[in-house]
């Protein structure tokens, strides 16, 4: 998390690829189980209907991984740009008036 005044930031790349690997080992591993143990069967053909590829097969697995880890990167981009943006936004709007110091005093030429 990166430092902005007082307020962190999100990388943006970093979050990105976060939710993409995360994305992507759940929908890996959801067609894993649904290939073997028969578990998920349903959910994996609603995912079907969403990643062109994915199917409760090895192939359609690693398929429907590739395109949930693409899905998952846009996500995260566009989550932590908008939170920056919302972030420094509220940031801007909290700093306080500028109070009204004193002038400073002319220096005084020597006589």
């Amino acid at each position: 998390m990166a430092r902005n005044g007082t307020h962190g930031t999100l990388g943006v790349i970093s979050f990105g690829l976060a939710v993409a690997i995360t994305s992507a080992a759940f929908t890996f591993f959801l067609g894993l189980m649904a290939t073997f143990f028969g578990w998920g069967v349903e959910l994996a053909g609603a995912l079907s209907s969403l990643y062109i590829g994915f199917s409760p097969t090895f192939v359609g697995t690693i398929t429907g991984a590739v395109w949930a880890f693409v899905d998952g990167f846009v996500a995260g981009v566009m989550i932590a740009w908008l939170y920056n943006k919302f972030l420094l936004r509220r940031a801007v709007q909290m700093v306080p008036p500028h109070s009204h110091a004193p002038a400073p005093k002319p220096e005084q030429e020597p006589e």
